[in-house]
């Protein structure tokens, strides 16, 4: 009779509001997919309809961590861990070469390196839930931590996909903000990440990715190659104006200047067609989900739990962040796509085990 009751107050505590928030972007979402889909951009007819598959499945995927306990994710974080870095190394062994990287199993149907932000924010989240930030202050404390994230960076850096391995990091580093260190020694850290972003540009990058960079810098320089997306991007977000030019009516969509319209930049499609206006209602709820999330961390009711839901909340944010960025021309085009709004299928079922682990938080607080 214990355990019904405990259900029922599962139950009765379910999240509905994170659930409407997810809702109402993949909603906004699957909208903006029509239009650029709508232009004739290869494989148009059926990416709508392969979108909605990976949501039902990614609705699946919800269902399923929703209804393990968080805390077992605890008990097993080492093998979530492991088993994450595991399929890194798999993909780095047996996968082929496409657009310059090794990061893709199953002719490109599935990305490792999405689902391993998950298995490191699972390992941060255990770490800290026994070795609380608020008590380390000396950067040796830092040695494990830094180890979880520098695994698999590391592995997605041999994989050239730079550009998910800053996601990646980033991510990472989403829970640095909670430890006390003193800030003389974060100095000597950014010296040292000076160093090595040099070290980085000398030895690590290819041609064309140098090229990504510098064209972000000065996109006038190859405005026809390595400056062309992020000139026709700022074209579509600029042409949207205040309301936008109304759906389906976008010349940079419909006409197809604007490239890979329906991943990275369906930012700027939405842009173009519902204007200043459209996109800050969508970055509104973007908001709106990503506040709550830090709410359920907030009302967490241990250690654990709370830093799995910031871990998380770093997950949802990052992507974002860099993909309006690069849409606007504030950062180099380096492929991320834009969580519950963006197509992609890996990026996705990323987002829903992120979605799912922060339901499960949420939906427990009250079970302990």
């Amino acid at each position: 009779m214990s355990a019904l009751r405990v259900e029922r107050r599962r139950v009765a505590h379910f999240d509905w509001v994170l659930v409407a928030l997810v809702l109402a972007l993949v909603a906004m979402g699957i909208v903006n997919l029509v239009s650029a889909a709508a232009s004739g951009v290869e494989g148009g007819a059926d990416i709508v309809g392969r979108q909605l598959s990976v949501m039902g499945l990614a609705a699946v995927v919800i269902a399923i961590v929703v209804a393990i306990d968080y805390r077992h994710y605890d008990r097993y974080a080492w093998w979530l861990y492991g088993g994450s870095v595991g399929l890194l190394l798999l993909t780095l062994a047996i996968a082929e070469e496409t657009r310059g990287a090794r990061a893709w199993l199953f002719s490109g149907r599935l990305q490792p390196s999405e689902f391993s932000k998950i298995g490191m924010v699972i390992g941060l989240a255990h770490y800290f839930g026994r070795n609380p930030p608020s008590q380390i202050r000396r950067l040796r404390d830092l040695f494990m931590p830094g180890l979880i994230v520098g695994i698999p960076v590391g592995l997605i850096v041999l994989q050239k996909d730079l550009g998910v391995a800053a996601l990646t990091l980033l991510v990472g580093l989403t829970l640095l903000p909670l430890v006390n260190v003193p800030a003389r020694a974060w100095v000597g850290i950014g010296l040292l990440g000076l160093g090595g972003l040099a070290a980085l540009w000398q030895f690590g990058l290819r041609g064309y990715q140098k090229e990504r960079i510098l064209g972000f810098l000065d996109p006038s320089r190859d405005p026809l190659a390595s400056g062309y997306q992020g000139m026709q991007s700022k074209i579509a977000v600029g042409s949207g104006g205040l309301f936008g030019t109304g759906w389906q009516e976008g010349t940079q969509t419909q006409l197809r200047f604007l490239p890979t319209q329906h991943t990275d930049f369906a930012f700027s499609v939405l842009a173009e067609e519902w204007g200043f206006l459209g996109s800050t209602i969508v970055l509104s709820v973007y908001a709106l989900m990503l506040v709550w999330g830090l709410m359920i961390a907030r009302n967490s009711k241990d250690t654990f739990g709370a830093m799995l839901a910031i871990g998380l909340v770093g997950t949802l944010l990052w992507p974002a962040a860099i993909n309006v960025a690069m849409v606007l021309g504030l950062a180099p085009v380096i492929g991320v796509p834009m969580p519950l709004f963006s197509y992609g299928g890996s990026a996705l079922l990323s987002t829903a085990l992120s979605i799912g682990l922060l339901l499960n938080v949420s939906m427990r607080r009250y079970v302990f």
